[in-house]
């Protein structure tokens, strides 16, 4: 898609010695394309919490499947900028409804702690399989038979999968049979938080990446766009190998433990990626940092599911829209701040913030080691305030970059 949208825009895809037009491009178009889907999302994900409750989880997960059908169909034919917009912002509803419902689901369908986390580890390995996929799939197919073909393929597996669950989990209306805890009462338990803090700041690191580790390396090691692709490719498959190992082994070591390690994992790495001379130089932290956020992902998941199975009622759509906003939450802001931030202090800076943050949040997690199972109403107003604030803080922060950096 980059290379379509820059074909658009009639601009040259050669970096220039200064590299500042591809920092301007990339800050613009990544930041639009990936926040087009990623805070449509965000939006999306209490919607979804209240019609899941009120129809089960089948029916709005094949909703998604048809959603995406139609936006990945959109990509196919769609020529202008503000179409390929559209189609992402769509791409983000689908997406939006069938991983809410989907971990719901498992959560449901899996009561039992230890069988949800290797269920759960075991999904979000389709995730990355589909990351490390795409890239090249996308890249052949476009070379080769033009922007169409791969769009149509993806389109007729999204068909597919529908009629899939119309025959496998024929979607009905199922109503939830137990009182579920609002919204407000999950966004406050701290608990609650502190995981979905991880899932953010864990995934942070390579979200900032995702824009900006292209434009370090043609910079610094001219590196060609088929190695800039193969540079991520450690990441991806090590997360496919973490969600597998630790969904099972994070419930027997502590699902906290995990996550802290991950967080200390990554930001290590995060210092050592600037450090690489060539590409052969990253596979190393990149494929570590890939294995850790497969840590996080892989205990933090099943983990929130756990939690409001002792502390809330037993309905898991609400408290995995925060999982899968605070997901989306990190790829929102990776391109909106990696563009701006890497031409302010540059890419080994900003990383060493990123891994600044990595390092101060883990010890937090320690907190959930112990869990009590009744909600503290002094902890509940605490947590009010602080989610105030932060949600405060970070519009306020959002605002300024997008008025000095537009």
């Amino acid at each position: 898609m980059p290379n379509y949208l820059f074909q658009l825009e009639r601009k040259p895809l050669k970096v220039p010695k200064s590299n500042e037009s591809a920092l301007h491009r990339t800050n613009k178009y990544n930041a639009a394309k990936a926040n087009a889907s990623n805070w449509e999302h965000l939006i999306l994900v209490e919607e979804n919490v209240r019609i899941g409750l009120i129809i089960g989880y089948t029916i709005p997960m094949f909703s998604g499947f048809v959603v995406m059908f139609f936006a990945t169909a959109t990509f196919a034919f769609g020529k202008s900028y503000s179409l390929l917009f559209f189609a992402r912002s769509l791409q983000g509803v689908g997406s939006a409804c069938t991983s809410t419902a989907g971990m719901g689901m498992l959560a449901e369908v899996y009561p039992d702690d230890q069988e949800r986390g290797a269920a759960m580890g075991f999904a979000l390995g389709g995730l990355a399989l589909g990351v490390l996929v795409g890239p090249p799939f996308g890249g052949v197919m476009y070379k080769c038979c033009g922007k169409e073909t791969p769009f149509l393929l993806l389109a007729i597996m999204s068909l597919c999968e529908g009629i899939f669950q119309l025959v496998v989990l024929q979607p009905k209306v199922s109503q939830a049979q137990l009182k579920s805890s609002s919204f407000k009462a999950l966004l406050t338990d701290r608990y609650i938080l502190i995981s979905g803090g991880a899932i953010t700041i864990g995934n942070l690191g390579i979200a900032m990446l995702e824009p900006t580790l292209p434009l370090w390396m043609m910079d610094t090691m001219r590196a060609t766009p088929a190695t800039i692709g193969a540079a991520f490719l450690p990441a991806s498959l090590s997360y496919l190998v973490g969600t597998n190992i630790f969904g099972p082994l994070a419930y027997r070591i502590g699902r906290w433990l995990s996550a802290l390690i991950g967080l200390i994992t990554i930001g290590s790495c995060l210092f050592a990626i600037p450090q690489s001379k060539n590409v052969y130089q990253l596979i190393i932290p990149t494929g570590c940092m890939g294995l850790a956020i497969g840590m996080i992902d892989a205990s933090m998941f099943p983990h929130m599911g756990h939690i409001v199975d002792k502390r809330h009622s037993g309905i898991y759509g609400g408290v995995y829209a925060i999982a899968d906003a605070a997901f989306c939450l990190a790829y929102a802001f990776g391109p909106v701040f990696g563009g701006p931030l890497i031409r302010s202090i540059g890419f080994p800076t900003m990383l060493y913030l990123v891994a600044i943050l990595n390092f101060v949040y883990a010890p937090f997690l320690v907190i959930l080691r112990r869990m009590p199972e009744a909600v503290d109403e002094t902890t509940s107003a605490v947590s009010i305030c602080i989610f105030e604030f932060a949600y405060v803080f970070f519009r306020h922060i959002t605002f300024s970059y997008c008025y000095f950096f537009r």
